[in-house]
């Protein structure tokens, strides 16, 4: 049975962020049309479903650096902050958009809280395992034989 390893990271965000946006407990906050993702973006994100997109693909990096924490998960969505003149510096994601879509995961029962950090539930490992063989079956069935 394939998993999230064997299938490419950008169809699987795809395919979970369809299948979150159907669950009850994960909703859009009402401010989320108007902030930024990161203090070194310029603009808020033009994707009205980005909020799915990011729990979806929170779900699947605590599914595999996990026991993980927001402090690292804020280091992996980081980018630069370009100045004028200056050189680049690297800088963290918005903690706060990540700790409220993980609260929304652990509500749903996707992920839990341990003393090290987020792992991921066995509800939340199910999930990704089937979607990950249904991606594989319908988008690549080269892969199949993995």
């Amino acid at each position: 049975m394939p998993t999230v390893y064997d299938v490419p990271a950008e169809a699987l965000i795809k395919a979970v962020a369809l299948e979150i946006k159907k669950l009850n407990k994960i909703t859009t906050p009402e401010w989320a049309n108007y902030v930024k993702t990161a203090s070194f973006k310029q603009h808020a994100p033009r994707d009205q479903d980005w909020w799915y997109v990011r729990c979806a693909s929170l779900l699947r990096k605590v599914y595999i650096k996990g026991p993980i924490g927001t402090s690292h998960l804020r280091k992996e969505y980081g980018g630069l902050r370009r100045g004028s003149n200056r050189p680049e510096k690297s800088t963290k994601a918005s903690g706060s958009i990540i700790r409220k879509a993980l609260k929304q995961l652990e509500g749903e029962g996707l992920i839990s809280s341990s003393r090290k950090g987020r792992i991921i539930s066995a509800k939340g490992r199910s999930l990704l395992d089937k979607i990950s063989t249904k991606v594989i079956k319908e988008q690549f069935p080269e892969l199949k034989k993995y």
